[in-house]
C-alpha cells in the first residue's frame, strides 16, 4: 500500500507544486540565505537555514528559521488543497522543504528545552508521512 491508496475514506495526498527554480539553487549549493531573499516563500531554503544553523550550534536562530519555513509550508499545502491533516509524502520531491522544516522546527524545539512543541512536530512529521522521521534522522 502506497500514501496515495486511501482505503479509509481519509484524505488524499497532498503534492506541493515544483518549484525549479530556488530548487535549482539550492541543488546547486547557493547560499540558502541567497535563495530564500530571492525566493522568501521557499521553505526548503528556509529549513538549509534552519539545518545550517543547528550544525554551527545556534538553536535559537535555527527555531527562528525553521518556523518561518513550516509557516510558510503550511501556507503552501493549504493552497494545494490540504485541510490540516492527511498524508504529505516525503517521496514527493517538493515536499520535502516542508518536511525538512518540520524537522528543524523540531530539533530547535528540543535543543531550547520546548519538551511539547518538540513532541507536537515529531508527531506532526510522523503523521505527515511515517516514512518522514527515518529519512531526517528523528526515528
Amino acid at each position: 500500500m502506497t500514501l496515495q491508496e486511501n482505503l479509509f475514506g481519509g484524505p488524499p495526498a497532498t503534492h506541493l507544486p515544483d518549484r525549479p527554480e530556488p530548487q535549482a539553487a539550492i541543488e546547486s549549493g547557493t547560499e540558502p540565505a541567497k535563495v530564500v531573499t530571492q525566493w522568501p516563500d521557499f521553505s526548503e531554503g528556509w529549513a538549509a537555514l534552519a539545518e545550517l544553523a543547528l550544525r554551527e550550534n545556534n538553536p535559537v536562530a535555527a527555531y527562528a528559521y525553521a518556523r518561518t519555513g513550516y509557516h510558510r509550508g503550511l501556507d503552501q499545502l493549504r493552497r494545494a488543497g490540504w485541510k490540516g491533516h492527511g498524508p504529505v509524502p516525503w517521496a514527493h520531491r517538493p515536499n520535502r522543504g516542508f518536511l525538512r522544516a518540520l524537522a528543524a522546527l523540531a530539533r530547535a524545539a528540543q535543543a531550547i528545552g520546548e519538551t511539547e512543541e518538540f513532541q507536537r512536530c515529531t508527531q506532526f512529521l510522523a503523521d505527515s508521512d511515517p516514512e518522514a522521521p527515518a529519512q531526517l534522522g528523528l526515528a
